[in-house]
């Protein structure tokens, strides 16, 4: 079987098959991977011809036959080999003339191709794709956030209604976090570094050929738009890698959070939000009338899947000496937690896109309790006006409310013991006693002001 006639269906992986996001291939599959290697290649290359140690027309046929290096090709050769980076190298070399391919990775060892590669791909993709794509879905929520900061929305803490907020608040939380995440990623991002120091990253080979290897290190990667670690053995130091992985799960983590609030939301029982029937909310095979949230599903699904690897990229930061072979497989799964975690940042955007607010719903469910909202703003203001034991009282009128069914706000107001404290309360304070949606705090402007802040740096992206 050829690599021709294999359908996506035989493949193994479903972020293959089914969890994948076309416009990443470029950098993430193993076509990019290959392409991103000869692209080190051509560039030590340039470098070489630069110094006069290999000559100019050498570096041209070096460039040329690196950019026609197919994944096909180098793994034929490596069956061969034995080798990866021998097979991409025999494969360079055999489209070049004998003189040329003499100076075919000339000082480099493996993984002054590897690391300088896979630093390379990693922040054209995030660049070109998916810093987008979460910007993207981070101006969704803003714009949630600013048409619903005045929706009037029963707030929860242990599942259990607390106090008022607003729908837009709820949304801002969301947006403040993802934006300080899309801050870190670009930053750390931007901070992964290559290198071109040789088998144990004393720039033994490169010595024997320039005077200065550190300078000869920073003219290849600074031909690739790299800069080079301080120091390095044969690999990379793994911290900044490991820091971009860190800030991306924990991007995806938000967006499982995210995602578990609104399926909460969605259920019947509560009905605060909804969206129309279509990619992201199915029927049940059996029972038509159901509305399964199978959007929001997925991405939590594929979070659970993902977020493991956050330990694989910590254990890679070990390795034996100068360099052992452990990380060689496990660091080939990065590509499928980016493009998961991309697929699901997509999924977030429609579904956010189509997302309604049922307010109808939310001021039922905030009046299902609203009156015993009313017993925090009570007690401190009891409590402030001398009331010796206002937390415990309150608290036992909030029972008899229960029990009776009598409103707080009714029991309160009929307590006479309770009558020469209340006529200490300001106009404003007696507000909120007699209506407890007034008690929302500065939850509207809170939300209209962290969604423009983050508008701003959006913008400044």
């Amino acid at each position: 079987m050829t690599e021709e006639n294999i359908s996506i269906y035989d493949l193994v992986s479903p972020s293959d098959y089914r969890y994948h996001v076309k416009e990443l291939s470029p950098y993430l599959s193993e076509e990019a991977y290959v392409k991103y290697k000869s692209k080190v290649e051509a560039a030590l290359a340039s470098v070489l011809a630069s110094r006069g140690i290999i000559s100019s027309e050498s570096a041209a046929q070096i460039k040329k036959a690196s950019e026609h290096v197919r994944a096909r090709d180098v793994y034929e050769e490596e069956a061969k080999v034995g080798h990866d980076i021998i097979a991409q190298v025999n494969v360079i070399r055999k489209g070049v003339s004998k003189e040329a391919a003499a100076g075919v990775h000339r000082t480099a060892t493996s993984y002054d191709i590897v690391d300088s590669a896979n630093v390379l791909r990693y922040r054209d993709a995030f660049d070109s794709v998916i810093l987008p794509d979460m910007v993207a879905l981070e101006r969704a929520w803003i714009d949630i956030a600013r048409r619903e900061k005045d929706t009037l929305q029963i707030g929860r803490t242990h599942l259990q209604h607390a106090e008022p907020i607003t729908f837009g608040f709820a949304v801002a939380w969301y947006v403040s976090r993802l934006g300080s995440q899309i801050l870190k990623i670009k930053e750390a991002s931007a901070s992964l570094c290559g290198k071109f120091s040789g088998a144990v990253g004393a720039y033994n080979a490169s010595s024997l050929f320039v005077d200065d290897p550190e300078k000869f290190e920073g003219e290849v990667l600074s031909e690739l738009g790299l800069k080079p670690t301080e120091i390095s053995t044969q690999i990379v130091q793994q911290e900044p890698m490991a820091d971009l992985m860190h800030h991306t799960i924990s991007s995806f983590t938000i967006l499982a959070n995210w995602a578990d609030d609104l399926r909460n939301l969605q259920r019947p029982e509560i009905a605060e939000v909804g969206q129309p029937r279509g990619k992201d909310i199915s029927r049940s095979s059996t029972m038509p009338h159901k509305a399964n949230p199978v959007g929001l599903e997925n991405i939590k699904s594929l979070w659970k899947a993902t977020m493991p690897y956050l330990v694989m990229v910590s254990l890679d930061q070990i390795s034996d000496h100068q360099r052992d072979l452990t990380n060689s497989a496990s660091q080939r799964y990065i590509p499928q937690v980016l493009d998961q975690f991309d697929y699901s940042v997509r999924r977030a955007i429609r579904i956010s896109a189509s997302l309604q607010a049922h307010r109808q719903n939310m001021l039922r469910n905030f009046n299902m309790s609203s009156d015993k909202a009313l017993a925090e703003p009570l007690h401190l203001l009891l409590s402030a006006y001398g009331h010796p034991n206002s937390h415990e009282y309150v608290g036992r009128l909030a029972d008899e409310s229960y029990k009776t069914g009598r409103p707080l706000t009714e029991i309160v107001l009929n307590d006479r013991s309770l009558q020469p404290y209340l006529k200490k309360f300001t106009e404003r304070q007696m507000a909120v006693v007699r209506d407890p949606s007034r008690y929302v705090g500065i939850a509207s402007k809170k939300a209209e002001h962290v969604a423009d802040r983050w508008a701003r740096r959006m913008d400044e992206l």
